[in-house]
């Protein structure tokens, strides 16, 4: 199905867009968003754009994949599942211990399906456990990172354009391509809704599903990409990687408690600093059509000399930015 993916790309921006403006005015009477203390919007928001973005990116790979195999299927309950989980949440916050759980079920369901193994020289039992926590792990990273406007956006479309590039080249199977082509669309028919200053929010209903969609892709990428693979799906999401594990790192050593809101991500405290919004997001999406570039070679060029080259340029343009949203921005002097 050469050719299918990039039909789903417009397919579902056309059925995300035309879903949001028909949900609208029920999210903005049943959902909205309040601002408090750890909110970056200042008047209430509806959010619930994410049931739009799911359900048009699975309506475009059932509506174009004929019979999906089974590990397809498996990842669209655990999709569904985990968009229940944050409509509730969105609308009645659930405790950790109801929510972790249920994630981590989802992730199980997804694995079992897909199978496979990443390094042959690893016990079986310990990589499925290490990747189960690194599911769980990405899942709720891309919850914690969606928390400004455009900033999902600015993550995920470099992400998921680039593994449609490599799809069509030959390094994931054609139904990993179609999906995400396929949710390629369903952000890109939400942008338009979230840009600065947002008028919808894609909220926990959203931001779960494409967590666990984007890290089974990632997984595909690592186990089917070649030699570069592995290299290249940790390059794809490397600043949302360290941005939230640095700062559940730092918040934990403070003694704070990880599971709780709070505005201290480096994106977050870039605006702090005095850095406009599309400055922020517009920085970060750079950074990821620079990372991907970086994948891309990893996958072109295959071995481990382009792997920890690649690598460690990423390491460095992530290190600079994070650097660059901790510190004050500079303002000219008014007299």
């Amino acid at each position: 199905m050469p050719l299918t993916p990039l039909v789903a790309v417009p397919l579902a921006t056309a059925l995300s867009a035309g879903l949001i403006v028909a949900l609208r005015p029920l999210l903005q009477r049943y959902a909205l968003a309040r601002p408090n203390a750890r909110s970056s919007h200042r008047i209430p928001t509806p959010q619930g754009g994410g049931i739009a973005v799911v359900a048009a990116a699975l309506a475009a790979v059932f509506l174009l994949a004929g019979t999906p195999p089974a590990q397809v299927v498996a990842l669209a309950v655990g999709t569904l599942a985990l968009a229940l989980v944050g409509a509730i949440d969105d609308i009645r916050p659930l405790s950790v211990v109801a929510r972790l759980p249920l994630q981590a079920a989802c992730v199980v369901l997804v694995l079992t399906a897909t199978g496979g193994q990443l390094v042959p020289d690893v016990p079986l039992w310990l990589e499925r456990t290490l990747a189960i926590l690194a599911g769980l792990w990405f899942v709720n990273l891309t919850n914690f990172m969606d928390g400004l406007d455009w900033m999902t956006v600015a993550e995920m479309v470099p992400i998921l354009g680039a593994l449609l590039a490599f799809g069509l080249a030959g390094h994931l199977p054609e139904e990993a391509t179609l999906v995400a082509a396929a949710l390629l669309g369903g952000l890109l028919g939400f942008a338009p809704f979230n840009r600065p200053v947002a008028r919808l929010f894609l909220g926990d209903v959203g931001s779960l599903p494409i967590g666990l969609v984007v890290a089974w892709l990632l997984y595909r990428l690592a186990g089917q990409g070649g030699e570069g693979g592995l290299a290249a799906a940790i390059l794809l999401p490397l600043y949302s990687l360290a941005d939230a594990t640095l700062t559940l790192g730092r918040r934990a050593l403070a003694g704070e408690p990880v599971w709780q809101a709070h505005r201290s991500h480096f994106y977050q405290r870039a605006t702090a600093n005095g850095r406009s919004v599309p400055f922020v997001v517009g920085s970060v999406f750079v950074l990821n059509l620079a990372l991907a570039l970086l994948a891309a070679a990893t996958l072109a060029v295959p071995g481990w000399t382009t792997s920890l080259v690649a690598l460690a340029l990423g390491g460095g343009l992530v290190a600079g930015l994070l650097r660059l949203f901790s510190l004050p921005a500079i303002r000219n002097a008014a007299t």
